[in-house]
């Protein structure tokens, strides 16, 4: 563990880390809540934090002194890139595929063509963890605008492809 906020001797004192200008104690240490605050959170801050009181002149007891909390800093999907793989002729199959390179977590992907011809897909066409689409046996009537959808809990972003059969 590395010590990143203390309060010693009445001093507050926060320690050379990349925490140091967004955190601090939420309110003053007389009120005797020792909450803290981290502001402009990053996913690396996502960790085990653990806090210890120990009062001068008390007998320390490992169990009872130490109070641990996980964080789990959560973030948003990246903009998702769209690709057509295959060729786009009468009859083909191609896959459309879709994939953010952050998000946290893992983001799901939903597509949907795009009205005038509104259309959702399920399984097994669609694979929502992998952000694939397979469009079998391709006809004109397939062409139109398809969107990816990638969501996870904080938030969602989306790309869009035309295909042209």
């Amino acid at each position: 563990p590395v010590q990143i906020l203390s309060y010693l001797g009445g001093v507050v004192k926060v320690e050379e880390t990349d925490l140091k200008p967004r955190m601090g104690f939420l309110y003053s240490i007389d009120t005797h809540n020792i909450s803290v605050f981290i502001n402009a959170t990053r996913e690396q801050d996502s960790g085990q934090y653990m806090c210890t009181v120990n009062v001068v002149d008390d007998t320390i007891r490992l169990d009872k002194n130490v109070g641990i909390i996980n964080l789990t800093v959560l973030v948003p999907p990246a903009a998702p890139t769209c690709q057509l793989h295959g060729s786009a002729v009468v009859g083909a199959n191609v896959t459309l595929s879709c994939s953010s390179k952050k998000g946290k977590p893992s983001p799901m992907y939903q597509w949907q063509r795009e009205p005038p011809t509104l259309q959702v897909f399920f399984p097994p066409a669609q694979d929502r963890a992998r952000g694939t689409l397979k469009l079998t046996n391709l006809s004109l009537e397939m062409s139109g605008v398809y969107v990816c959808r990638a969501e996870n809990q904080a938030g969602s972003t989306n790309c869009s492809i035309v295909l042209e059969v």
